[in-house]
Parts: C-alpha cells; structure tokens; sequence
C-alpha cells in the first residue's frame, strides 16, 4: 500500500521549518479505551521511571487532585514523586480563562505551583491566538539508557475530573461542572493511545518544539504576564536535557503526526504560517474514504468540515457516514446553548442533504438510560486509515486552537472477510478494524472478544446492525421503557431545529466565538487549509 496514497507528504504538510518527520515506521499504537484504563497505565509507567529519565507533557487542563485510581495517587502526587526521585519533568500547561468562566486557570496554576514546589517545571502557555487554547494532551516518557522502554501517550483524555471513567460509564465521582442533563457525576466516553517505536521521538520533537519557541509565554495578554511577574511565577523555560535518539522499531504500524498550530503574531519559530496537518490529513484520507467513515467526536461542528463529508458522499454512493456525537453540549443555559447547537445543526443539514439515506448519526447513553459525554475524537475511514487525537471535527480545532493527533496505518492485513472492502487494493488494516470493532462491541453490547463480530465487517451489514440496534432502543424508549431493553447503547441523534430569532444571534456568535478562523487570510480566501 503507497503510504503517499493515505499519508501527507512533505510538501503536502507544508511547513519545512519543523524538524518533525514525515512519518515514522515499526511503531506499535495501543488503543486505551476509556481514562481509567490510561490512568492506570500511566501510573505503573511514571513510577517505573528513575533519576535522568524524562517527563514531558502538555495539557489544556490539569486538576492537581484528580485521583488516577481509586486510591490514588493524584495527578500532582504522580508527577511530584517522579520529580523527586530525579525524574527531568517539564510540562506546558494552558494559561487558561479564569475559572468564573467555566475554564480551569485556578487548576493548571496549583498543578503547575505543586510540581514545581517538588523539582519539575511546569509553564502556564498562553502562546495562542486571542481566544485560543493549547488543546494537546500529551506525555512522553523517555529512558536514555533503555530506549526500548520510551513510550508516549496522545489522544482526547486530559489529566483532570471528570475523565476517570469506564466502560460502564458511571462517570468519575471527581466531576467538572457542566450541562445538567448529565447528572452529578457525567458519564464520559474517550480514548488515548500508547505509543511505542520511532514515533516517540516524534512527540518528543512536538513537545520540545514547543518548550524552547522563544515567544514570551504571555504574549497576548500584558495584564496576565503582569500578574505572573508579580507572583513571581516561572515565566522562561530552562533548557532541556539533550534529545535521546529515537527508540528501535518495535512493532507493524507506520504512525503520521498531525498537528494544528494557528497564524500568530509573533510567529511560532516552528510553524511560522502556523500548521494545519490535521485539517490536510483528515482531508486527503476521507477523499479517499469509498465504503465507511466512522467518526466518534465531542462536536461535529462546521460547514468547512461537514463540506468536505458531503462531497465524498456526493461522489461515492455506496460510501456511509456514522458518527457518535453527545447527546447534549456541554454547556446549558439561555446565551450558551443556542450556539453550541446552531453549529451541529448546519453541518448534519450538510451531510444529510448530500446523502440521506447514508448519514447515521447516534449518541450514547448507560445501561440506566443516562446520557453519555462523548469526547473521543477518533476517526476510521475504509478499515484501513484510523486516527486518534485531541482534535475535534471544526473549524477551531482545525485552524485556530494548538492540537495533535496520530494517524496509523498498519502495515497487517487484516484475514477477516471481506478482505478489501473499499475496493481500492488497500486491504483492511488490523489496527483500524480492531479499533473500530472495540468501539462498536461496546455501544452495540456485543461480545467484548469478538465472538459476535460477523455482521460488523462488511460496512452494508455493520451500518445495518447499527442503525437497527438504535432504532430499536429508541422504540423501547417511546414506548414507555417497558421491559427489559434490547442490547446496545445507541440512539438516533435527534437535533431541534432552533427558531430563526435565535438563529439569528446565535449563528454569528458561534461562528465568531465557538468555531473561530486561525488561517492566515490567503487560505481564508481560497477555502484552503
């Protein structure tokens, strides 16, 4: 299989001032579904570190309280500890809004104030467009004398309540505020890759990037760096220790980096136009996308993206789209509400405008008929192509926010029928069908080692059994929940078309404060990324 039919090349990821590599090979990915199963994994590899090893991360939030197992340790023991034993530890944390807000700058600042009172050092990042954020969730772990035990963990899971949950889905008893309709403890859905091979020299070059940019840590906001000067906070970066060589191949998977950083002044030393290889890579592989996109993501937002969906079901008539999206924002409220729906709305018009027969959309919910918060933002397209990141599907997230995601193609061909269901000669790949089927095990019900896995290959057959299972809770639900309900945790996403005197405000609010541009104006203008 060309690599340069399903990856970015080069001149296609076009920003040569960055070291990172086009893609690296021999890498192993590992699918951690759910955060408690992350926790649990990053504890045991935090603490198997020693003195000189190396701890780097960054976070859009850090709740320095947040337990990683029942009974503990927290975030802020977990880093600390490593700090003291000798560990390097660095971290970049967003600056964030003030908490009054609904954000977490309280949070990163004691978590960022906590390791560095143990011998880390962590930065508060404000290095983002005015109305930004740093949205990469990001640790990598590096032994300079035992390169075979580096690994790296990228994805959608940030290192703060809310996000300890399981399959399921009870939700984590530390909780961030949020919608109502959640409950007290909101049930969570996400996914995190741990990462081995070449790769993680990769993230490594990601995060040091990052650390050593020479732009003032407060560039947009003098009241913040006064602020800061005045606390006395820890506002330049001390030098980092030397860069390991890459660790040796280890396993199948070829593993292409993408990454959102937008057009800022001053320029980032390493993206000066700011870089858009999430937006070019979900672009190049969903035109290629011939039987099945499967999609899991927090908002689904914006006619840019939803475009580029429609078009490919346009040209491709046996091509299905289904998505998992939450059942409701995040966010409630008279002001907050309307936009966060007005932007959903349109996109799902999009696609379905462009193929109605072939647009499934579905949430989640638990065995007790709650509501489940999707924040997973993966991404399988055909079987072959799969990826998993921080990244949501809009404009922000593509253009404006910093962000990271890891696409995979797996060098194994996959030996279940039908063998190449896109028809191109690419063959299913193990790692994106396995990831697909996980997911789908888990909101169908089914058998969790694949014992029930027959009508889930072939995209008709799977399409149908998702469509049939949620169509057939929601009769269960219409009818008054009487007896026991059938399997599967799916609905049909229902969207309330808002009235046109709410639309009216709402529309240019979440275009210009939810889903915001952060392309330079010339890829503005030609509809470009």
């Amino acid at each position: 299989m060309p690599m340069r039919d399903w990856f970015l090349t080069a001149a296609e990821r076009a920003n040569p001032v960055s070291r990172i590599p086009v893609w690296t090979t021999g890498n192993l990915a590992e699918p951690l579904i759910h955060g408690s199963a992350y926790f649990d994994r990053l504890v045991s590899e935090v603490e198997a570190l020693r003195a000189g090893d190396h701890l780097f991360f960054t976070d859009w939030r850090g709740d320095p309280d947040e337990l990683m197992r029942p009974d503990g340790p927290t975030v802020a023991q977990l880093f600390s500890q490593a700090a003291q034993r000798g560990v390097v530890v660095k971290g970049l944390l967003w600056r964030s809004h003030l908490d009054a807000l609904s954000f977490s700058e309280a949070e990163n600042r004691s978590l960022s104030e906590a390791i560095c009172a143990a011998g880390g050092e962590v930065l508060l990042d404000q290095r983002v467009r005015r109305g930004g954020s740093h949205h990469q969730k990001l640790v990598v772990l590096r032994h300079p004398g035992d390169p075979e035990r580096d690994v790296a963990f990228a994805g959608g899971i940030d290192l703060c309540h809310s996000r300890r949950d399981d399959a399921e889905h009870r939700g984590d008893r530390q909780a961030v505020l949020m919608s109502p309709r959640y409950g007290d403890h909101p049930p969570w859905h996400d996914v995190q890759l741990a990462l081995r091979g070449p790769v993680v020299g990769a993230l490594d070059t990601t995060f040091r990037e990052r650390w050593t940019d020479p732009m003032p840590l407060d560039s947009e906001n003098p009241l913040a760096y006064l602020r800061d000067r005045l606390r006395g906070s820890d506002l330049r970066p001390d030098p980092l220790p030397d860069q390991p060589a890459d660790p040796p191949p280890c396993g199948p998977h070829r593993i292409q980096v993408l990454r959102t950083y937008p057009a800022v002044r001053p320029r980032y030393s390493f993206a000066p136009d700011g870089e858009r290889t999430v937006a070019r890579g979900y672009t190049k592989a969903v035109r290629r996308a011939r039987r099945l996109i499967y999609l899991e993501d927090q908002y689904l937002w914006s006619t840019e993206v939803a475009d580029l969906f429609a078009r490919a079901l346009r040209d491709n008539p046996e091509l299905h789209l289904v998505a998992v999206v939450p059942r409701h924002p995040d966010v409630d409220g008279r002001f907050a509400l309307p936009p966060n729906l007005v932007g959903r709305e349109q996109a799902l018009a999009l696609c379905g405008k462009a193929a109605p027969d072939r647009v499934h959309v579905f949430d989640v919910e638990n065995h007790a008929g709650d509501p489940v918060y999707v924040h997973a933002k993966v991404c399988v397209v055909d079987d072959v192509w799969a990826s998993v990141g921080s990244d949501n599907f809009n404009r922000r997230s593509w253009t404006h926010d910093s962000e990271l995601s890891c696409a995979v193609l797996d060098e194994t061909r996959d030996d279940r029928a039908p063998l190449d269901p896109a028809g191109l000669g690419d063959g299913a790949r193990r790692f994106a069908r396995d990831l697909r089927l996980r997911l789908w095990r888990e909101h169908l019900d089914r058998d969790p080692d694949g014992g029930e896995d027959d009508d889930l290959l072939d995209p008709a057959s799977a399409v149908r059994a998702i469509t049939s299972a949620a169509d057939a809770l929601q009769r269960w639900h219409d009818a008054g929940r009487v007896g026991p309900p059938p399997p599967g945790r799916l609905r049909p996403h229902r969207l309330a078309r808002l009235p046109w005197y709410t639309r009216a405000w709402a529309l240019p609010a979440y275009r210009l404060v939810y889903d915001p541009d952060g392309r330079p104006l010339r890829a503005r203008r030609s509809g470009t990324w």
